[in-house]
């Protein structure tokens, strides 16, 4: 039994698709059987929402009259980049205000920054933008103060380097004796609790681990819109990490993405304030996995009590780069909100909502089921386990004095 895409949108359009989600699925595999499951559903729909810090968006304001070379833009008192041409402006997630005491005050707050920013463009309400400039012969104007709307721009693109984790690391606190703050959430000693980022079984790359379906092309729900992958992103690391029984749980492979922001909605695009880190925005992404053989209904049956995370220190081993994993727990564990480590009972709690990812994986289902939404056949794979392609860690090369090298 096998099918193709091209196959499965023919069923789109004539309203005979089998659509299910992510969590959906499980059940109806068990019940049925892996190749009877596969042969009845055509599409399993998956979701996630959480941070995702590398992330942002590219705005194009229009020119002025007299014209301006922006030089040095503000977007409610946040930097944007301004190094791509005239009034082309990149602003990032993760970048505050500029009079944000940041952690000089211990923990910061970082009430405001990038993410805040798209949300507010989103939602459709004013941004204060001012901007400076050198003056040219050709691009004279110095200044600007204007109030803008997500309206008023010609284009508004988000792109995203890297979002959707394939997996992440349950993060722990294990040597301070202090609460340490991390992008994970504050973490207490002792530890007393365990903080995770992942919606397991419905997280679009657990889904598809081997990347088989997923590849630059593919359609996506991005932020409440439609977006693509335009590549793997960055940090991208699809190995396998662990094994039990004939399941393996694969490590960080991630999504380059981008979409139309004009399109998109305020809903899953949240401005995320991370007290003692910084400042980061919540995206909502689904993606729809075709069941082209056995193979992709088999991965995609897969549920959390098959799926495991590592537990990492992040009171030294994450900072140092040590390297170390204290072990591995199932999200099933992590979900009943409490897992054991070392003898003793320790909280979980997660920075992604399962019940947003839920509603994102249902969605799409609905759109496909409507003929909104049709798959796309990606135009090029990406690397995937077994490809070696790992995630290498900066080489440190000191620079002598007066070495011209």
């Amino acid at each position: 039994m096998a099918k193709t895409i091209a196959e499965i949108n023919e069923k789109i359009k004539a309203g005979e698709v089998v659509v299910v989600t992510a969590e959906e699925v499980i059940a109806l595999a068990r019940e049925k059987g892996i190749k009877r499951a596969a042969e009845e559903i055509d599409v399993v729909t998956t979701g996630t929402f959480g941070c995702m810090c590398s992330s942002g968006v590219l705005l194009n304001i229009g020119h002025t009259t007299p014209r301006m070379k922006i030089t040095r833009a503000l977007l409610n008192r946040v930097p944007a980049y301004c190094g791509l041409a005239a009034v082309d402006l990149f602003l990032g997630a993760d970048e505050c205000q500029v009079d944000d005491p940041l952690n000089r005050i211990y923990p910061g707050e970082f009430s405001y920054g990038g993410g805040h920013v798209i949300h507010d463009l989103v939602a459709g309400r004013d941004i204060r933008l001012e901007a400076e400039a050198y003056g040219t012969d050709c691009y004279p104007r110095k200044s600007l103060v204007s109030w803008i709307k997500l309206s008023d721009l010609n284009e508004a693109i988000l792109i995203n380097p890297r979002n959707s984790y394939q997996n992440y690391n349950v993060a722990v606190n294990l040597h301070s004796k202090n609460v340490i703050y991390t992008y994970l959430g504050p973490l207490k000693p002792g530890p007393a609790n365990a903080n995770y980022s992942s919606a397991g079984q419905l997280s679009p790359l657990l889904n598809d681990p081997k990347l088989r379906t997923i590849g630059i092309g593919t359609r996506v729900f991005l932020g409440g819109g439609i977006g693509y992958v335009f590549s793997q992103g960055t940090q991208h690391s699809p190995q396998v990490i662990f094994k039990r029984g004939d399941r393996e749980t694969f490590a960080g492979a991630t999504l380059a993405l981008t979409g139309d922001l004009k399109q998109m909605d305020p809903r899953w695009l949240v401005g995320a304030s991370l007290t003692g880190y910084g400042v980061s925005l919540f995206v909502g992404i689904g993606i729809p996995i075709p069941i082209l053989d056995e193979e992709m209904m088999y991965y995609t049956a897969v549920s959390d009590e098959e799926i495991f995370a590592p537990i990492v220190d992040y009171s030294r081993d994450y900072p140092q780069m040590t390297g170390e994993v204290i072990g591995f727990v199932s999200y099933k564990e992590l979900r009943s909100g409490k897992i054991r480590l070392n003898g003793r009972e320790v909280l979980t709690a997660s920075l992604s909502s399962y019940p947003r990812a839920l509603e994102i994986a249902g969605i799409l289902k609905r759109w496909i089921q409507e003929k909104q939404f049709y798959l796309t056949e990606p135009v090029a794979s990406l690397p995937g386990p077994g490809s070696n392609y790992i995630c290498k860690p900066f080489k440190e090369r000191p620079i002598a004095e007066n070495n011209p090298e």
